[in-house]
């Protein structure tokens, strides 16, 4: 009887063989189309053009590559803040109030239905000196002439926060929907006002989904090369611009692995300290 109730239970030896079955394609599709590329342009970062540590010391010491991590890390810093200060309070509304729900994914998702290609070139549509919004801007009489908002960082986070703001709205959602809806009241009726409730209750609770959508945003900010390269100006090149320059512009693909390997870690790291906050920030 034991062998009977283990494969019913899904843990027999078949079970097992049958489920590794399943999972190997996808297994095998992942290993050659991801990880063996990935590890052979990062194993170009000690190895060309000669081994050695020479292209680390390279990306560390000079300035121009110093200051391409500084830009990348205050543009993914930016675009997370903006994000977290818009998405919570749509995130609130769609879960405190059901007749908007609907209505609110809708407009979330729609961004969806396009490419982030033609999101970008949309934004350079409406920012540009003689754009919808500088146009409106000029007829309304609220200012003068012209407000610089592309090739500049303004167009660069308008366009990110654009398209990475559903990442924080969602796992938002998620966690105030999970809030028993009279802790709120009960807190007012201790004598709590309504910012007082907030911080010291529902916040908290929303601790574990604000630090993974703060955290996509921030992995995908990181990394991102199409609305910087389009949208931003020459102080406004990331890393990942870089990584395409140095490949495409100059073939030096040693500093170019470097780079990568350096965001590889730093995105790594940044997961699993959030991953240590979401435990940390669940009720036990």
């Amino acid at each position: 009887m034991e062998p009977v109730a283990a494969d019913l239970t899904g843990a027999g030896p078949t079970s097992r063989a049958s489920h590794l079955l399943l999972v190997l394609p996808a297994t095998l599709f992942v290993l050659v189309v991801f990880a063996l590329p990935v590890a052979w342009l990062l194993s170009r970062s000690v190895s060309d053009p000669a081994w050695g540590l020479d292209n680390f010391r390279t990306v560390l010491r000079e300035p121009v590559y110093l200051g391409l991590m500084r830009n990348t890390v205050q543009i993914s810093v930016a675009t997370t803040v903006l994000c977290v200060l818009l998405g919570y309070p749509v995130a609130h509304v769609m879960a405190t109030c059901p007749r908007l729900t609907r209505l609110l994914t809708f407009v979330v998702l729609v961004p969806f239905w396009s490419s982030v290609l033609v999101r970008t070139f949309a934004w350079m549509v409406l920012l540009q000196n003689n754009g919808l919004i500088n146009r409106a801007l000029l007829g309304s009489g609220l200012v003068r002439q012209p407000i610089e908002m592309i090739f500049n960082r303004t167009g660069v986070l308008i366009g990110m926060v654009q398209v990475l703001l559903p990442f924080v709205i969602f796992p938002l959602y998620g966690s105030i929907r999970a809030i028993d809806p009279a802790l709120m009241p009960a807190a007012a009726c201790m004598g709590a006002t309504p910012a007082r409730a907030f911080l010291r209750v529902q916040l908290p609770l929303t601790i574990p989904g604000l630090t993974t959508g703060a955290t996509l945003v921030f992995v995908l900010s990181l990394g991102y090369f199409v609305t910087p390269a389009l949208l931003g100006g020459r102080r406004d090149v990331v890393i990942a611009r870089m990584i395409q320059m140095e490949i495409g512009q100059f073939g030096d693909w040693g500093v170019a692995a470097a780079l990568s390997l350096v965001l590889l870690v730093a995105t790594l790291s940044l997961l699993g300290f959030s991953r240590l906050l979401v435990r940390r920030g669940r009720p036990t």
